[in-house]
């Protein structure tokens, strides 16, 4: 089921929380909605969703505009962060709920097939008998999951659906999700803040910020070639350097890079802590080190340029350096931004 928005707006009294936003979804296609609280990323999701209605443009499910469709019959599975499950139901029974309130009546014995079905699909066999307090926080999103797929949705809407659980149990449910995703082909909107999650998980991800679409592609084009300084910032650790534009050179003290396309004046310079390179006798940005951090893949370095601007950069764990060292950084790779 392709899904699209044209020009949806939404305002909550004053504030305007989606602007003039278009998107076309694939059908089969999973794509992230990323950005930081407040950028309108969970309103869209509820909106395709039925949960709030558009003060402006329209939705469409297909060729059938679904904009003013009531949520029951939109035909989409949602799955929220905090599971929403019923805790006085076993999780047989919360995984078939759906199908008893539906108005596509099944039979009891057709009802707990599909049930037996989908503890299969999401590995809980076993575990129907079980109360949600019972079983584990991956577990109980994993019946959450269950739960959304059992209607047999059209499209499958996730809001943070891992934020509530640890690093290690996030990872692992990423690697399923994707897995039941190839398996099923559902299209998929899923909400995160969480880049790592995104990044891993999507064909395709939108970023937003205050309320607008501020680029989009695969996980590839996003982190190759951001469109802007917020992008670069956002999808990760950056460092910034002031430079000045001449000529389409970007000058950082006696380093320079190129600019093309960037107008003549000041610019700002990004590079991840992974493209700058350390050494003691240059060329490159003069610098001091403040602190060497020790982690288990590896030694994050902080430095001052003598410009007073903050450095991160990551060098091999059998290198020799200390607080109070003075070298040289250089740019192995960065993007130019006009200010």
């Amino acid at each position: 089921m392709k899904i699209r928005l044209d020009h949806v707006v939404k305002t909550f009294h004053t504030f305007r929380a989606v602007r003039d936003v278009s998107l076309d979804i694939e059908s089969g296609e999973l794509v992230a909605l990323l950005g930081p609280s407040g950028s309108g990323k969970t309103t869209i999701l509820r909106m395709v969703a039925g949960l709030e209605y558009a003060d402006g443009g329209h939705i469409y499910f297909g060729d059938q505009d679904a904009t003013d469709i009531p949520v029951r019959d939109r035909g989409v599975g949602f799955v929220f962060q905090h599971y929403a499950l019923f805790p006085h139901m076993t999780v047989a029974e919360n995984i078939a709920f759906g199908m008893k309130v539906s108005k596509v009546k099944r039979e009891k014995a057709a009802i707990a097939a599909r049930v037996e079905e989908l503890l299969r699909l999401v590995r809980l066999e076993g575990l129907g008998d079980r109360f949600p307090a019972q079983i584990s926080g991956g577990q109980r999103q994993r019946v959450a999951l269950a739960r959304a797929l059992a209607v047999d949705p059209k499209v499958l809407l996730l809001d943070e659906p891992f934020g509530a659980l640890d690093a290690n149990v996030r990872r692992e449910l990423r690697r399923w999700l994707r897995e039941i995703h190839d398996e099923l082909g559902i299209t998929t909107l899923f909400v995160t803040h969480d880049q790592e999650e995104a990044l891993d998980l999507a064909d395709r991800v939108v970023i937003l910020n205050e309320g607008t679409i501020v680029q989009q592609g695969t996980p590839e084009e996003v982190c190759r070639s951001p469109g802007s300084a917020f992008v670069t910032r956002f999808l990760g650790d950056a460092n910034r350097l002031e430079a000045e534009v001449r000529g389409g050179k970007a000058h950082v003290g006696s380093v320079s890079l190129a600019a093309d396309g960037i107008p003549d004046g000041a610019a700002e310079v990004y590079a991840r802590p992974s493209d700058l390179e350390w050494s003691a006798a240059g060329p490159g940005i003069a610098a001091s080190i403040t602190r060497v951090l020790d982690r288990p893949g590896g030694r994050r370095v902080m430095a001052i340029t003598t410009g007073g601007e903050h450095l991160e950069f990551d060098v091999e764990p059998e290198l020799a350096v200390h607080a109070g060292q003075q070298g040289f950084v250089t740019l192995r790779r960065a993007q130019v931004f006009a200010r």
